[in-house]
């Protein structure tokens, strides 16, 4: 059987259809950057898109059910061959799955043409085809503990078509069932996959500076107390969004999480902008469930766009980056090492998520400061694209002997 270079190196078409994540990160930092130009211009009043969502619920399904799903194709890819030991999928194969993702973008913007139906089962079949692959390989590689990974994407593919049917409905699929369980499914995914990476590449940069302070390993009993409240609030989030007793389990859940991360060395790592930037995104997930929390228990003290963002840009936002970062870096041949360029994306996206959130606390200046987390948001993914395209179309070096 073929290794998995040699597989690559038999593939004689486009070389971004060598692996999984070289086209769905580039993918992904191009959609993510087009969604926001596309919003920024909506809000002004300057283009009206022929989609049958209202204008925020795009914008919420562009990102959360868009962006999210095309990171988590790339990483799954790539990542599930090193799990079970099987081949990654390359060549056609993959150039379909990704058409796929992009005929859903296409039909979702150009939806107000389509029957509600059609849309969400064009939208649908990438993820839906990437879990059927990730499960027949989880299967077929025995590698029974990453199910978990399995069973949060199938609740991101539930969530979004609960939000399909909520926004054919004419219901305000924003605040939906489906934007809560796609978002919780997203926040599980980096509290378990995130709780696997970033102590184990802490660890690792900190053997190598022979710190005498290592990471607590990860999966402890603490983590998974963690990761069973944070899954009990947002159970409860999805149930009973504005009960007192949800704001209790999300208080607990941040608490929690912010212990957890306390325990993994970050401020150890403040050499190294790759390893750093992992902690910092990890930080939203704890600070938008205490965000969460107390936008219950004190409605109106702050909007509930602005608590979601936490997670939604935050979270998300900069996790996923600082996933395509590295692993583009080590997937390419590339020393593992961000420089200024790397650094400037991970200022840009972490400004654009603080602007996004003092917007909604302060309405006052709104306008301008939406506009502004906008364009420094457009700057971070375009930077990407522009700084790690020319990397995923290109053939990694080949090794010297």
């Amino acid at each position: 059987m073929a290794t998995t270079a040699e597989q690559m190196r038999a593939w004689r078409g486009p070389v971004i259809f060598s692996f999984g994540f070289r086209p769905f990160f580039l993918g992904a930092a191009v959609w993510a950057a087009l969604a926001m130009v596309l919003w920024i211009a909506m809000l002004a009043g300057k283009i009206a898109l022929p989609t049958a969502f209202d204008a925020v619920s795009w914008h919420a399904h562009a990102f959360l059910f868009g962006y999210l799903p095309a990171v988590v194709a790339g990483f799954l890819l790539t990542a599930v061959p090193n799990w079970t030991g099987r081949l990654p999928i390359v060549g056609w194969p993959l150039a379909a799955l990704f058409s796929l993702w992009v005929a859903g973008r296409v039909a979702v913007t150009l939806s107000a043409y389509l029957t509600p139906l059609s849309v969400a089962v064009i939208d649908l079949a990438m993820p839906v085809a990437l879990a059927a692959l990730i499960a027949r390989e989880i299967v077929a590689g025995k590698n029974w503990r990453n199910l978990i990974v399995l069973a949060m994407l199938v609740a991101l593919i539930l969530g979004n078509g609960v939000f399909h049917y909520e926004a054919a409905r004419g219901v305000y699929a924003a605040q939906g069932y489906g934007l809560r369980i796609g978002l919780g499914a997203a926040m599980m995914m980096i509290a378990v996959i995130g709780g696997r990476v970033v102590p184990s590449f802490t660890r690792n940069y900190l053997v190598k500076q022979q710190s005498a302070t290592l990471p607590v390993p990860p999966m402890q009993r603490f983590d998974k107390l963690a990761l069973l409240a944070l899954l009990a609030g947002l159970l409860f989030w999805l149930a009973a969004p504005v009960s007192g007793f949800t704001a209790a389990l999300l208080a607990l859940a941040g608490a929690l999480h912010a212990a957890r991360l306390s325990r993994w060395a970050g401020l150890r790592t403040l050499r190294d902008p790759l390893v750093v930037v992992l902690h910092l995104a990890y930080a939203f997930v704890p600070l938008g469930a205490l965000a969460l929390a107390a936008g219950i228990a004190w409605p109106g003290a702050a909007g509930l766009g602005a608590v979601q963002h936490l997670w939604m840009a935050g979270a998300i936002g900069l996790m996923t980056v600082a996933v395509m970062t590295r692993a583009s870096l080590g997937h390419t041949g590339q020393a593992l090492w961000a420089g200024p360029g790397t650094v400037t994306i991970y200022v840009t996206l972490f400004l654009a998520v603080i602007l996004r959130v003092f917007a909604g606390l302060f309405p006052a200046f709104a306008a301008t400061v939406y506009a502004l987390s906008g364009l420094f948001w457009i700057a971070g993914f375009t930077g990407f694209a522009l700084l790690y395209g020319p990397l995923l179309l290109r053939a990694r070096p080949a090794k010297s002997r």
